[in-house]
C-alpha cells in the first residue's frame, strides 16, 4: 500500500546493505534538516534503537526539524517526509510495481516478474489482482462460512467471558486465506496446523527486528511458528549480518522457507491441469500461464501478506468498535437499512458506505502501516530540497496519519471524518484506499466487513473493564498484547 510495498522499510534494508559499503556518499543530506550521525558505520541507528520503533523515532524527528526531515542509516543519507503536501510532491500515481507484492518477493528472494521491462511488470500485477479478484467471488460462500463459524462461536460464550481478540481473528484471517488460495487442501484443520507451524518461523524472521519496529504480532499459538522464523532472520539477519553468523538460526530459516514452499509446491502440482467447483487463486495464477515457481511464489505472498494485514485489520476493526456503542449503533443501522433480513452479498459491499468508514478510521486510528519507503530511481524535488538519485526515501505514514493539521482531532476515532470529500482524497493519497491501495488491502477489507456484518447484526461489543490497549509500531501495527472483549446477544 502505497510504495510502503514497494521497499517498505524491510526491504529498504536489504538494498541498503547491498550498496552501504560500496558507494560511500557525502556528509551531507541535500542540505535537508536532520541529525547528524551519532556513529560513523550505524548511523543514527542507536537513535532508532532507543526510540523503540522507526516509527516512533520519525515521530520525534519531524516534531524537532519539520515535515522533511533526514537522519542516517550507516554512511548513507536518508530522507524522511511527513506531510502529505509533501507525499504529494513526491508519491508517483503511474507507478507500475506493487509495493508489498515487489517488497515480499524481493525479502524472499523471489526474482521472477521483478527484472522485466514495464509491460511485464503490468501483466504480472493485473495477474495477481485479478486472481485475488476471482479467488473472492467464487469462493465468497466459503467466506461467508468461516466468519459465521467464529462469530456462532462467540455467541455461544457466557456474557462474562472475555475473548481474546488477536488469538481469534489472526485465526480467521489464516483460514480465510489459506483455504481461498489453496482451496481443499486446507479445509482439513489438520493441515491448517501443520501450516501453521511453518507460517509462524517465517513470521518470527522479521520478528526480531525490534531495531526498526518492523516485527508482526506474536501469538503463541502453533500456526504462526514458520513465518515467524523467515520474517525475523530477513530483518534482524540482513540488517547485523547474524543470520551468517549463526549456523543454528540460518538452518532453522532455510527449513522454514523450503518447508513453505515445498507446501505450496505440492499444492500447485496437485491441482494444475484440473477444475474444481470452487477455484482457488493458485488456480487462476496456473490459468494465467504462469510458471510454477512463479505461482509459488506469488501464493507465499498473498499467504503472508493476506494473513498479516487481514488479521490486524479485524482486530483494531472490532476493538475500536468495542470501545464506541455510538458507532456499533450506527453501524447496525446503516446495515439494517441497506441490507434488511438478507445476507451480505460481494454487490452490496460497495452500499455499505459508514461500514467502509469505520474500516478507513481504524486504518488511520491505528496507524495500520506506520512506515513506508522507497530508493529514489531519478533525481527529485520537495518543495525547495533537491533529492538525489538513490537516496532513500522514507514516508513517514504513522506521522502523516496523525498529523493535526490534517486529521481535525486526530488521536480520536471518529469514522464520520470521512464523509468529507477532503479528508478522503488525502487517505487515498496515503495508498489506504482506490486505485492505490495494495490488492492484500482490498481483501483484508473484504473480508473485515463481512465480519463486521455479521458481528454487529447479532452481538454487542464490550471493551473489558480496566484495559489498556497499547499499539507496537511495526512492519503492520499490532496491539502489544492480546486485546480482550466481551459480548452480549442483541435482543
Amino acid at each position: 500500500m502505497l510504495d510502503f510495498a514497494i521497499f517498505a522499510v524491510t526491504f529498504v534494508i536489504i538494498l541498503v546493505g547491498a550498496v552501504l559499503y560500496l558507494y560511500p556518499t557525502s556528509r551531507t543530506a541535500s542540505g535537508i534538516p536532520g541529525l547528524t550521525p551519532t556513529e560513523e558505520k550505524d548511523g543514527n541507528l542507536q537513535d532508532i534503537v532507543n526510540r523503540g520503533s522507526l516509527h516512533e523515532f520519525l515521530v520525534s524527528l519531524h516534531d524537532r526539524f519539520g515535515p522533511a526531515a533526514s537522519f542516517w542509516f550507516g554512511r548513507r543519507p536518508v530522507v524522511s517526509l511527513g506531510s502529505v503536501d509533501l507525499l504529494r510532491q513526491h508519491i508517483n500515481p503511474n507507478r507500475t510495481m506493487d509495493s508489498f507484492e515487489t517488497m515480499l518477493k524481493s525479502l524472499l528472494g523471489y526474482q521472477s516478474g521483478l527484472g522485466g521491462g514495464v509491460t511485464e511488470t503490468l501483466l504480472r500485477k493485473k495477474v495477481y489482482e485479478s486472481a485475488i479478484d476471482q479467488t473472492l467471488e467464487k469462493n465468497y460462500p466459503l467466506l461467508l462460512k468461516l466468519v459465521e463459524e467464529l462469530v456462532g462461536k462467540w455467541q455461544s460464550f457466557p456474557e462474562s467471558q472475555h475473548t481474546p481478540l488477536c488469538a481469534h481473528l489472526l485465526g480467521l484471517a489464516i483460514k480465510c486465506v489459506t483455504q481461498l488460495a489453496m482451496g481443499d487442501r486446507f479445509r482439513d484443520d489438520a493441515e491448517v496446523i501443520h501450516f501453521r507451524r511453518n507460517h509462524e518461523a517465517v513470521r518470527m524472521c522479521m520478528f526480531t527486528c525490534a531495531v526498526l519496529g518492523l516485527r508482526f504480532i506474536h501469538i503463541p499459538h502453533p500456526f504462526i511458528s514458520w513465518c515467524q522464523q523467515i520474517w525475523s532472520e530477513i530483518g534482524k539477519g540482513y540488517l547485523d549480518g547474524s543470520l551468517e553468523k549463526s549456523s543454528s538460526r540460518k538452518k532453522h530459516f532455510e527449513d522454514a522457507l523450503s518447508e513453505m514452499e515445498g507446501v505450496l509446491k505440492s499444492v500447485v502440482k496437485e491441482r494444475k491441469g484440473k477444475d474444481f467447483s470452487q477455484p482457488a487463486f493458485v488456480d487462476a495464477l496456473l490459468k494465467a500461464n504462469l510458471t510454477e515457481r512463479q505461482v509459488m511464489e506469488d501464493s507465499m505472498v498473498f499467504t503472508l501478506a493476506g494473513s498479516v494485514i487481514t488479521a490486524n485489520l479485524c482486530i483494531w476493526a472490532v476493538h475500536f468498535l468495542s470501545t464506541s456503542e455510538e458507532v456499533q449503533e450506527k453501524l447496525y443501522r446503516e446495515l439494517e437499512e441497506v441490507l434488511g433480513k438478507e445476507r451480505l452479498s460481494l454487490e452490496n459491499i460497495s452500499k455499505l458506505t459508514y461500514c467502509r468508514q469505520v474500516l478507513n478510521e481504524t486504518v488511520r486510528t491505528a496507524k495500520l502501516t506506520p512506515v513506508a519507503a522507497r530508493l529514489q530511481d531519478v533525481e527529485g524535488k520537495v518543495d525547495q530540497h533537491v533529492i538525489p538519485k538513490e537516496t532513500l526515501v522514507i514516508y513517514a505514514l504513522g506521522v502523516v496519519l496523525q498529523d493535526a493539521d490534517t486529521w481535525a482531532l486526530p488521536y480520536r476515532f471518529n469514522p464520520d471524518r470521512f464523509e468529507e470529500e477532503g479528508v478522503r482524497k488525502s487517505f487515498s493519497l496515503l495508498g489506504f484506499s482506490g486505485s492505490q491501495a495494495c490488492p492484500e488491502l482490498r481483501f483484508a477489507y473484504t473480508v473485515a466487513t463481512v465480519l463486521l456484518n455479521t458481528l454487529v447484526r447479532r452481538l454487542r461489543l464490550h471493551q473489558a473493564e480496566r484495559q489498556v490497549v497499547e499499539a507496537r509500531y511495526e512492519l503492520v501495527s499490532t496491539p502489544k498484547d492480546d486485546t480482550w472483549v466481551t459480548l452480549s446477544k442483541r435482543s
